[in-house]
């Protein structure tokens, strides 16, 4: 972790474009619940690589469904 990225809360929020707000992440980690912290004295620091590892974890996939080529006739 020595050459890892750590970011504030307010950088958190912009890196999820004000979708998250500091106030979500305050309530979230009071909740234990959204992305790992780091917490030194009154700082709280998210490492960037816990927010990839957590937008991973968060991430659909969605599947391709096989096309079929349904011939419709005309019913005229």
């Amino acid at each position: 972790m020595a050459d890892n990225r750590f970011l504030t809360p307010e950088e958190v929020s912009q890196r999820y474009r004000g979708t998250v707000s500091p106030g979500t992440l305050r309530n979230w980690r009071s909740m234990k619940i959204g992305p790992s912290f780091v917490k030194i004295g009154k700082a709280v620091l998210y490492p960037e690589s816990e927010l990839d590892a957590w937008d991973e974890k968060n991430k659909v996939n969605c599947r391709v469904l096989a096309r079929t080529d349904v011939q419709v006739e005309d019913q005229a």
